[in-house]
């Protein structure tokens, strides 16, 4: 199980600091999202696996602070099946709760994903690995409502999603998207192919139109141009910071509204603009 069963989860992406300043600010951060009693906090895991000793400091830490379940994300790039088994059994032995299970994005260069000798080449086969021999685990795999931008259509990225879910995934949690009708139509296909597992909606409020459009032109994802051009209204952050707040408030309402089980926000290590949409939501 990732998610407690309850109505309406939520969870919180990290990721792992680079220096000591920006540690110190991720856990002030963090101690103003937790106000929000987040049901999982997650924390990514670096290109190659190069942050993999941050990634559990800061998951164990997680644990230890606040008590909260714990997800380590874990991707197959770069390491061999004995090397991903060290690093679940260290995760167990720190009481980490959860694996976000990946395959995880070619290195930079690289046109195409290719597995270390003795690796696994799919994200199903760690979702197999961790559900064979590390049972305790809660497991979430990547959903994409927009299709992943390497699938040969959207039908066969929905059967490698199933996939995943039968060889023992707990939930799905999204890519980012900013309009919710691809979010339903992705859910609705789903369970029409059989997916029956919570469907998450991955949330990332817009604070800076230039880092987005980086951020969705890296994953394919679209940007409303109705958002894009409020967006571009004025050259100035708070209005950026108002607009992005504003849209994702009402996303999440509608989402709310839809019945979805949960909500997944990547707060990218600040909780300004992940805190004042949870309380527009809470207030309305």
């Amino acid at each position: 199980m990732f998610y407690p069963p309850r109505p309406l989860t939520l969870s919180f992406e990290l990721f792992p600091p680079k220096t000591p300043a920006a540690e110190a600010s991720l856990w002030e951060n963090l101690d103003r999202l937790m106000d929000f009693q987040p049901d999982v906090i997650t924390c990514t895991y670096g290109a190659g696996g190069s942050t993999r000793e941050k990634t559990l400091e800061v998951v164990s830490e997680v644990k230890r602070r606040y008590g909260v379940r714990a997800a380590s994300h874990l991707t197959c790039v770069g390491s061999t099946v004995d090397e991903l088994r060290d690093y679940l059994a260290r995760a167990q032995r720190l009481g980490v709760d959860n694996i976000v299970a990946l395959r995880g994005d070619p290195p930079r260069g690289a046109t195409q994903f290719v597995p270390v000798e003795g690796g696994l080449r799919y994200a199903v086969e760690l979702v197999r690995l961790i559900r064979r021999e590390f049972p305790q685990f809660g497991i979430a795999v990547a959903g994409y409502p927009e299709t992943h931008q390497e699938a040969a259509s959207p039908q066969a990225d929905l059967e490698n999603l199933k996939r995943k879910v039968e060889a023992g995934a707990d939930c799905v949690i999204t890519q980012l998207f900013y309009d919710n009708t691809d979010f339903f139509l992705f859910q609705q296909r789903c369970r029409q192919i059989g997916i029956q597992v919570p469907i998450v909606p991955g949330i990332m409020p817009i604070t800076n139109l230039a880092q987005i459009q980086r951020i969705t032109s890296l994953c394919k994802a679209k940007l409303p141009q109705p958002l894009v051009d409020e967006l571009a209204q004025r050259d100035d952050a708070e209005w950026q910071f108002e607009v992005g707040v504003r849209w994702a408030t009402k996303q999440v309402q509608e989402l709310i509204a839809g019945g979805v089980s949960g909500l997944h926000f990547y707060v990218l290590n600040r909780s300004p603009a992940t805190a004042a949409v949870l309380s527009a939501v809470r207030r309305a």
